[in-house]
């Protein structure tokens, strides 16, 4: 079978690995790099190339894969100079990996649409590690047509690939899926300033916590991280984490579904963020406690 020719935008922490495993498998890849070129030289020395504008590496590829922020970086990139939009055509397929505004994929969906192209949303969970080890997890929204034609471009970086429904359930069970995520976040990081003002030993915590219905994978990351004085197992910024939740806000309310707890973990991060931690990773909500609290969490 001839592999599709994939173009690649975006070689942040995620799209690094994501991108590296498409040449590594022996995609025709082309890439594009916007300031940071940091992530860029292993890439092209597994074979790929690199295109001068967004709108090169439409017409050099039959799938695209963006690896941005959100919504304004995808719009950027689809809208802008050079953008993709000028390349589209019914022969080309637009994967929008991004955890984006559902409000902003449908209009994106519907000026591709308008010149023939599938416009996909297939965001991502997991981390940069699963990414560099092609073992990503995907939730796509498309029709069954149009994921059969990218099910093996994703197959590329993804260990687990879920048709959730038709195109846009991808952005929103993302959305659901970081809304909870980011609560256990929230939650662990408060727990751990009730615990230390309570003179709970932080260890039994993480160690009763560990062996009960209420563990799960952000909690070992974050109060496991806490325990042994480190705040960066997980590799996820505060800022994005802000970024995601205000999506949230905004689709729950578009619905409109009452949302009082996604309102307070929306407050928290940009309380986190107003304290000057919004570039650092997800445990640092902790540190944001110990500001808020005056009380000492981690050990330093």
């Amino acid at each position: 079978m001839t592999l599709p020719r994939v173009g690649f935008i975006g070689l942040g922490l995620m799209g690094h690995g994501m991108a590296r495993n498409l040449a590594l498998k022996h995609f025709p890849l082309t890439v594009k790099v916007n300031r940071d070129r940091s992530r860029l030289a292993d890439i092209l020395a597994a074979g790929a190339r690199e295109a001068a504008s967004n709108e090169e590496v439409a017409r050099q590829s039959d799938v695209v894969v963006l690896c941005v922020t959100g919504s304004p970086q995808v719009e950027e990139i689809v809208f802008g100079k050079d953008g993709l939009l000028g390349a589209a055509r019914p022969d080309l397929i637009v994967v929008d990996t991004s955890t984006a505004e559902p409000a902003s994929t449908a209009r994106v969906r519907e000026a591709f649409a308008a010149k023939g192209t599938p416009f996909v949303d297939a965001p991502l969970a997991r981390t940069p590690k699963e990414a560099e080890e092609g073992r990503l997890n995907t939730m796509v929204g498309a029709d069954a047509e149009t994921f059969e034609r990218v099910k093996p471009v994703l197959a590329a970086y993804c260990e687990n690939i879920f048709h959730v429904g038709p195109p846009g359930a991808g952005h929103t069970l993302k959305l659901l899926n970081n809304f909870l995520a980011l609560t256990i976040a929230s939650s662990t990081a408060e727990a751990l300033a009730v615990a230390s003002r309570a003179g709970v030993p932080l260890a039994k915590l993480f160690e009763v916590v560990s062996q009960g219905g209420v563990n799960s994978g952000i909690f070992q990351m974050l109060a496991g991280g806490a325990v042994q004085g480190d705040l960066t197992r997980l590799k996820f910024s505060i800022a994005n984490a802000t970024k995601d939740m205000g999506y949230y806000r905004r689709l729950a309310e578009s619905l409109p579904v009452e949302s009082p707890i996604g309102v307070t973990v929306h407050q928290s991060f940009e309380q986190a963020v107003a304290l000057g931690l919004g570039d650092r990773m997800l445990a640092s909500m902790i540190e944001a406690q110990e500001k808020i609290n005056d009380v000492p969490i981690v050990p330093r």
